[in-house]
This record gives structure tokens, sequence and C-alpha cells, in this order.
């Protein structure tokens, strides 16, 4: 539905002239440099107390003080106003504050086209498209570096005493350090709180994935009021499981079963690949631990002899594989992989694929926080099942669990 009447509407087309669309935004243009030339008189006048020219009902010693030239961005492109002054210098007004000379809301444009992937190049040549705006890669550097103060109190926020499911993972990047290109690890961790909802918890940036800098991410997380984690799912990097026990010797440690089954399928001739596969499942999806060890045995005398490594894998680390056949399907679903955590590494790979390399950790930091946020606000809804799940955790896990219930 239309906010003007057609009549008003036809009466501007007329007025006008009006044929095409450059002539629509040529007009829109003039009438908005019109309207903003005319609220800041108008608020010079309130400032002042009495209208141009009505001296009669002046109150007041300060007067006006003839113009200012000055220019300011839009989104209709650049526009040139006469700023008007007062002779005591007090006035500042609110439509186009001092010394601001972008009031098109520029910044929160390029930092959204950032956030989506966006190459510096191709932002400039959108927004001067779109606004006739020259946007340098100098200043889309500078405009989203408006945000790294918003990215350290996110990093450094309070986080809740006690989750119940923590995923920890890492994606990796390029990045230029010292004249050179290193491979980065981006340290993601995802908790899951008491009422059911997803959050990512802090991304950190260090050197290829290691236990020594996980144990370092643990430990700011309990300094951040992180007190206590019933079950982490993690990865098979070596040593993660020593410094999770360092940091939260209470908690459950599970290593995601689909990691350990790509990596038992890379001893595995591609022949014999499907087959092998199928004989898996019977394991993880054993009604109890007891089933699952029988059924292991049974691969063991099927392809042991073929692809020792592939079972040996899975007996060695059966301590940290086997905790989910403890509990319920409703929680055996979240915490057997973490596949919630590759979910969200998908959104930021959507983002980050453009890029080869970044020029420094801010750079990547920057659009990491970004997509993060992005895809936060999608997270609306609570796990399913998620009464049954926190029932059974306050069984399972009873004092930890209705301490904070309660």
């Amino acid at each position: 539905m239309s906010t003007l009447p057609k009549e008003i509407l036809r009466n501007m087309i007329n007025d006008g002239n009006l044929t095409t669309p450059g002539d629509l935004h040529s007009y829109l243009k003039d009438m908005f440099k019109d309207i903003l030339q005319e609220m800041l008189e108008a608020e010079l006048e309130a400032e002042l107390g009495y209208s141009k020219g009505d001296k009669k009902n002046k109150e007041t010693d300060n007067r006006r003080n003839g113009y200012t030239q000055k220019t300011v961005k839009t989104q209709f492109g650049e526009i040139p106003l006469e700023v008007p002054r007062d002779r005591h210098g007090e006035f500042d007004p609110i439509v186009i504050p001092k010394n601001k000379r972008d009031i098109s809301g520029i910044e929160e444009k390029v930092i959204a086209l950032y956030a989506r992937g966006m190459s510096t190049r191709d932002i400039h040549e959108q927004i001067k498209d779109i606004y006739g705006i020259e946007v340098s890669a100098d200043m889309v550097s500078k405009m989203t570096d408006g945000i790294l103060p918003h990215i350290k109190e996110w990093q450094n926020r309070p986080l809740h005493p006690i989750y119940p499911f923590v995923f920890m993972d890492a994606i990796h990047y390029k990045v230029r350090e010292d004249g050179q290109i290193k491979n980065k690890a981006a340290y993601v961790v995802l908790g899951v709180n008491l009422d059911g909802f997803k959050d990512i918890l802090g991304i950190w940036i260090g050197e290829n994935e290691s236990a020594k800098f996980w144990l370092g991410v643990l430990n700011d997380m309990k300094n951040r009021g992180l007190q206590d984690v019933l079950i982490f799912s993690v990865d098979g990097l070596s040593g993660l499981k020593e410094a999770i026990n360092a940091a939260y010797p209470k908690a459950e440690i599970q290593r995601c079963v689909v990691h350990q089954l790509r990596n038992s399928f890379k001893f595995v001739s591609y022949k014999h690949l499907k087959e092998f596969a199928n004989d898996f499942k019977s394991v993880y999806r054993a009604i109890n631990e007891e089933e699952a060890l029988d059924k292991l045995e049974e691969l063991e005398s099927k392809w042991g002899d073929k692809y020792p490594h592939a079972i040996k894998s899975w007996e060695s680390n059966w301590d940290v594989l086997s905790p989910f056949f403890k509990y319920p399907e409703e929680i055996r679903s979240i915490m057997y992989t973490t596949n919630i955590i590759e979910g969200f590494h998908r959104q930021l790979r959507k983002v980050t694929k453009t890029k080869t390399m970044f020029p420094s950790d801010q750079a990547l930091e920057k659009i990491l926080y970004l997509a993060s946020q992005n895809t936060i606000k999608k997270w609306t809804q609570r796990y399913k099942n998620w009464d049954l799940v926190i029932n059974q955790l306050s069984i399972f896990f009873e004092e930890r669990v209705n301490i904070h219930l309660s």
C-alpha cells in the first residue's frame, strides 16, 4: 500500500517531469537536500528561541552568524549544504553533527557487505555503483575496525557458570604474519546452556591446532565464569583429553564418532569401504557398551587381518569413544558427534571461501566475528526434546545440575 496519496505522487511526477528512474533519483536527491537544509534551519531556530527576523521574541544575546559550507555523503551521493552558525559557537546540529560528513549509514552497509565475505574491491564497486561514493580498501578496513571494541567485549563477556554440552573444534586459514604466509587455526567453542540454546562461547586465533593452545582457551573460559561442563564433545587431537582434565576434571569427554570413522576409513581400500562402513554401524548404533564391544570384536575377526590399524584405533581410544553408550537416545544424539560445530564452520566457510589468505589475525578475527553474529541470530530454537534431556541430565549429574536449576 502506498504511504502517500496517489494524487500527491502524480503531482510529484508531473512537477518533476519524471520519466526515468534516474529522474526520480535526482528529484529525490534535490528534495532530500532541501529537507536537510530546512531541518538545520529549524534546529538553530529552536536553539536560539526565535525565528529569523523575529527580534521581538529574542531572549538571548546569541544570534545567527552566517553559514559554513559542508559536503556530506548520503544515500543519494554527495550533497553540498550550508550549515548555519551561531555567534557563541554553541550550535551542534543533531541531524548533521559537527565533524560528521557521512550520514548515509555507509559504515553499516560496508560492514554488512564485509560480513558476507565480499572483497574490498567488490565493496568499493558496489558502493560506488549504488551511492556514487568512493570507498577505498583502506576506508573499508578503517570502517570495519570500528567493530574491534565489540569483538573484544564479546570475546571477554561473562559466561554461564555451567554448560551441559560444550563442543570444541578448529577451522584453519592462511594468514600473513611477519612477511610470511602461515597456517592459523581459529579455535571455536560452542556451548549449549541449561535452557537448551546454542551459543558461540568464543573464537580464538592461534598457530596450528595444539592441545596446549586448547588448554589456554579452557582456562580463559574458566576466568570468564564457566565453572563446570558436563560433557565435552571434541575431535581426536592428541593431548586434548589431558587439557580438558586439567581445566575441568569432572567433565565427561566424548570423542566425535564421525571423526573417528573418517580416520578409520583412511586405512580401508575403496573396494571394501562400503561393506566396512555398514559393518561399523553395528558398533556405534549398539544398544549399550557391552553390545558395542561384542560387535567390535566381530569386526576385528572379519577385518583385523586386512585393516588392523582401523580396528586398533577404536580399541586404543575406547575410553573416550564409548561414554555416549551410557545415556539415552536424546542425550546420545547431541554428544556423540561434533557435527553441530561443523555446521557452524560451514557458515564460516561460506563467507571466507573467496579469501585465499588474510592480511592479519585481526582481519580474520573481524570476518569470523561478523559471520558468527549473523549465524547466532538464527539460533532461536532450543534443542528438540530438551525437557527430556535436562531431566535426564539432572539425574546423571544431580548435584552439579540441580544447584543451577533451583
